[in-house]
């Protein structure tokens, strides 16, 4: 008789566990939190929106101190205007913020998105609403849970409509920095005065488009995704790890000392019950906006906030143990108990000093070149309908285009001379005003007599150079043609 168990036996006796593919997000309900850290998040909010909202409303030489005029395709940044010749400044910048990215995350983890991430700061504003509306952590836990009244729906539309105006705000204020903000705030005056009528001021469809799409977008990543954006949208949760190593600063929990958790009177003496530090209150994981437990270890989910490091200081406090039960340290500090000191030394590695210098290679060769960059632009152009003539028998005439380019917000008038052959000459005036800021383009014509020239190529040079400022000076290379 065969005693072995049939394939069916064996498949009733298994356990099935369906994983379902997606899973309905769980709401979380961040409890409010105050102390060291907390107070860092909110100064570098109000710093952070301080610069985006009032930037451009700032006055530099009578315009917009910030603005990106796209139409124009001039970048105004206080006393520098930036032209499209300029990309490489642009570069200099993206490369000098992911080097920084590098550098912070390899020192002390998700610095920028616990602090200054806009994800992060406009969430804490939403929730900050949201507290004052509806109430901290329980009150709206229970306000949702109970039916739909007349107070409940006051509640949901006065948050929601806060919510509503601060997202239409940001998006007029990111436009503010396209279109002249002053400009832009009076056509929606204009147009919220006068309403639909004919002949009212209208905004432009783009600037409309945008304004609604950057407030929505605002709205939905702040007031309702919020953590699903840093959890499943935003890619540098998944690859800061590969910036991360063993002497990273990280928010962790002390297991060694916090282990075994569990709840006690404040009078009794932990070692007496056998049990660590740790009561479970579980604080660390109602004031976690991502709705983790950090006593499971580092997590992709944690934005680094250090929320749950205050958290858990209050309640050492109040148990009268001594705080850093969950704090920023290595993995290496734990496993070797390093000091403080110890700790900041091992930060000056390789990796972060190699970071740093090349950090400041880069900023120091963009602060030089911005320094030594002369606000004169010169592009010549020949006029290939007409590469060379003769004029009275006795001359012969090359024509050119100028493109002259003032970067400068003052006006100057400029000369131009050309150099290169004896008797060459402008034979045209040999002055032009440009006005600042302002683009130019000057058709210029240069003769040299006949038989001063062999027939073929020949080497000459612009110099274009300004009345009033002799450090404005530009030259261009060109060709001169004798048939």
């Amino acid at each position: 008789m065969n005693d072995r168990p049939k394939e069916a036996d064996l498949i009733q006796a298994e356990e099935v566990v369906e994983q379902p593919l997606y899973e309905v997000r769980k709401e979380i309900y961040a409890r409010a939190v105050s102390g060291w850290f907390a107070r860092w998040r909110w100064a570098l909010v109000f710093f952070t929106q301080l610069v985006f909202y009032g930037g451009p409303w700032l006055i530099w030489n009578g315009r917009q101190a910030v603005l990106f005029d796209l139409v124009a395709r001039k970048f105004y940044i206080f006393g520098i205007v930036f032209w499209p010749q300029d990309f490489i400044y642009l570069t200099g910048l993206l490369v000098v913020s992911a080097l920084s990215l590098f550098l912070f995350t390899a020192v002390a983890g998700r610095l920028w998105c616990g602090y200054a991430c806009p994800q992060t700061v406009y969430t804490e504003i939403f929730m900050w609403i949201e507290r004052k509306v509806e109430g901290d952590r329980s009150a709206r836990m229970r306000l949702d849970q109970a039916p739909m009244s007349p107070r409940k729906l006051a509640l949901k539309a006065t948050k929601h409509g806060l919510w509503i105006l601060l997202s239409l705000w940001t998006g007029f204020t990111f436009v503010g920095y396209f279109t002249p903000i002053h400009q832009l705030a009076a056509e929606v005056g204009a147009l919220l005065a006068s309403g639909a009528q004919a002949g009212a001021p209208t905004l432009g469809a783009w600037e409309i488009f945008w304004v609604l799409f950057y407030g929505f977008a605002t709205y939905g990543n702040a007031g309702w995704m919020r953590e699903q954006v840093c959890k499943y949208m935003c890619p540098y949760a998944r690859f800061q790890s590969a910036m991360f190593d063993p002497d990273t600063l990280v928010i962790t929990y002390d297991r060694e000392r916090g282990e075994p958790r569990g709840p006690r009177a404040r009078r009794l003496e932990p070692k007496s019950l056998g049990l660590g530090h740790c009561v479970d209150c579980d604080i660390c994981v109602q004031v976690c906006p991502t709705g983790i437990d950090i006593r499971n270890g580092l997590q992709y989910e944690c934005i680094g906030c250090a929320a749950c490091i205050d958290g858990c200081n209050q309640v050492m406090a109040r148990m009268g143990y001594p705080k850093g039960l969950i704090r920023y340290t290595t993995e290496n500090a734990l496993q070797q108990k390093l000091t403080g000191r110890q700790i900041i030394a091992r930060a000056l590695r390789p990796r972060v000093l190699i970071y740093t210098a090349i950090l400041w290679a880069i900023i120091l060769a963009i602060a030089v070149t911005l320094y030594t960059r002369v606000s004169l632009k010169v592009d010549v152009i020949r006029d290939r309908a007409s590469l060379s003539r003769e004029v009275d028998g006795r001359w012969v005439e090359n024509i050119y285009q100028l493109q002259i380019m003032n970067t400068q917000e003052k006006p100057h008038r400029f000369i131009i001379r050309a150099s290169g052959a004896d008797t060459l000459q402008v034979a045209d005036a040999d002055t032009v005003d440009i006005p600042g800021a302002t683009t130019r383009m000057v058709p210029v014509r240069l003769r040299i007599e006949m038989g001063k020239l062999p027939p073929g190529s020949h080497k000459i040079e612009f110099e274009i150079s300004a009345t009033d400022d002799a450090a404005l000076i530009a030259r261009e290379r060109s060709i001169f043609l004798v048939r």
